[in-house]
């Protein structure tokens, strides 16, 4: 271990979707690889993919991404501010992995208590600084929105608290690279100028060389180095942050393979419970909304939301419920998890207005169990077994409310501890609130039985993910000057 202190890194964006997160999961590897201790560090998040430490704090998807990067458990320190959207204005806060209550975007960016939101941060920041070195951190969005920058607790105010070297990273696919470079840079105040380092140019298509003349032009306008040119890649898997992703994934039923429909909601949460099925080769999964592409699954799935009465509402209204009852008539498979598996129920109650004004809203009625929503937040990681099964499995719980039976049946899984999960009907009905069920190869083989004869490749996905991790780190290394970023992170 090298036992060397570093200053921390910093990650930032001319917009959103440009490549943050990756990169930083990169660096944390890199740096991992090359006998330090890194952690990852987003001030705060907005996000509806989350993940739950061992403590059962909550904190965004892409902090946890990055700790199994940097190969260290993760803690709600790594991200201590995570907003998770219950509708168009409000959100959800969540502050050091426990929820503090809504606020619409009205309130909590213009209220007088983002001065102890920024020390709650700094604090984070601080206690994990202390244990681990290089912090690489994350900034959010564009680190230029010049009416937010004054209440701003995510990018250079951070990156000025933290002494972070920090290098601006543009996603020249998008178009319009030299502006949105040239636009952020030259809208820093001197004093936000001083942390920047360099530029990363992300997703260029065809040869790197090619862009050597904007490489020069860019390098005069900002007076910064361009320190790397990455590759536009598409065969190094990791975990994606945004639902923006998600349109990549709305293709439609394909011949040969057994369909897999996952609903597309408006709300929809931790669409990465799917990432691991979606990687079977038996399998075609793709999000919809339209009821034509529902009826073409043999499968189909309702994933978890942030706001389960508002989705409801809306399946019922656009014709997507009316799909998932034929699917069900028909004897495809349905299944509900977390808010999907409270959508399968006969009722969604809400007495004390957690999510909405309606007090009660009918479910889908294709479980016999009703739900209602509780203002405390359960929030663990579970070891279980899946029914009948003698193998242990893994997943987590996030969720706010009770589902209780309304007649006797079968669990979905009990945990180590005795405790049942989740409500069985039949091989082709059934719910879970657990997260990340899918991620254990018994419980894809037992869905896919009914509609294919072809075996699971067995592979350990844990393994999988390491090696996306090294051919990330490769990637990195093979594109950017690394002499150059540790010059500017030695102390």
């Amino acid at each position: 271990m090298n036992t060397k202190k570093m200053r921390p890194i910093m990650f930032v964006g001319t917009g959103s979707d440009v490549g943050k997160s990756v990169i930083t999961a990169g660096f944390c590897r890199i740096f991992k690889q090359d006998g330090y201790e890194p952690a990852p560090f987003k001030a705060q998040n907005m996000s509806l993919n989350s993940y739950v430490t061992s403590d059962g704090l909550e904190l965004g998807r892409a902090q946890a991404v990055q700790a199994e990067a940097a190969q260290i458990p993760c803690e709600s320190d790594m991200n201590p501010v995570l907003l998770k959207p219950t509708n168009d204005k409000t959100s959800q806060v969540v502050l050091n992995g426990k929820p503090v209550g809504n606020q619409s975007a009205y309130e909590y960016f213009m209220a007088n208590d983002r001065h102890e939101l920024f020390s709650a941060v700094k604090d984070a920041f601080d206690r994990l600084a202390a244990k681990y070195s290089p912090i690489v951190m994350e900034g959010a969005g564009s680190i230029s929105e010049l009416n937010l920058k004054h209440r701003d607790i995510t990018n250079l105010r951070m990156a000025a608290h933290a002494g972070a070297a920090t290098y601006l990273i543009a996603d020249i696919d998008k178009g319009g690279v030299f502006g949105s470079v040239y636009g952020t840079i030259a809208l820093l105040t001197p004093e936000e100028r001083a942390c920047m380092k360099g530029l990363i140019i992300n997703k260029f298509r065809g040869d790197g060389r090619l862009f050597e003349d904007g490489k020069k032009m860019l390098e005069a306008l900002t007076g910064l180095p361009v320190v790397g040119i990455l590759p536009y890649f598409r065969d190094i898997h990791i975990e994606q942050e945004d639902s923006v992703a998600l349109e990549l994934k709305y293709r439609s039923a394909a011949e040969g393979k057994v369909n897999v429909a996952v609903i597309l909601l408006k709300r929809l949460s931790n669409f990465t419970d799917f990432d691991r099925l979606e990687k079977d080769p038996r399998v075609n999964l793709y999000y919809t909304n339209e009821p034509s592409e529902i009826a073409k699954a043999s499968i189909v799935i309702i994933p978890g939301s942030k706001n389960t009465i508002g989705d409801m509402l809306a399946l019922k209204n656009n014709g997507v419920a009316k799909a998932i009852y034929d699917a069900h008539k028909a004897g495809r498979t349905v299944i509900g998890i977390c808010g999907g598996y409270q959508m399968l129920g006969e009722s969604i109650i809400d007495p004390q207005h957690i999510e909405s004004a309606i007090e009660e809203l009918p479910g889908l009625g294709l479980l016999p169990v009703k739900t209602v929503l509780q203002p405390e937040k359960t929030t663990l990681q579970c070891t279980f077994r899946f029914r009948e099964a003698e193998v242990d499995c893994s997943g987590y719980e996030i969720h706010m409310g009770d589902t209780i039976a309304l007649q006797p049946g079968e669990p979905v899984a009990t945990f180590t501890n005795g405790r049942k999960d989740g409500y069985f009907q039949d091989a082709r009905t059934w719910g879970t609130y657990l997260h990340g069920i899918l991620d254990n190869q018994i419980v894809i083989d037992s869905i896919l039985a009914p509609y294919t004869s072809e075996e699971g490749v067995q592979y350990d996905y844990r393994e999988f993910k390491e090696l996306q991790y090294n051919k990330l780190a490769d990637l990195l290394r093979a594109n950017i000057d690394l002499e150059l970023i540790y010059n500017s992170i030695a102390e």
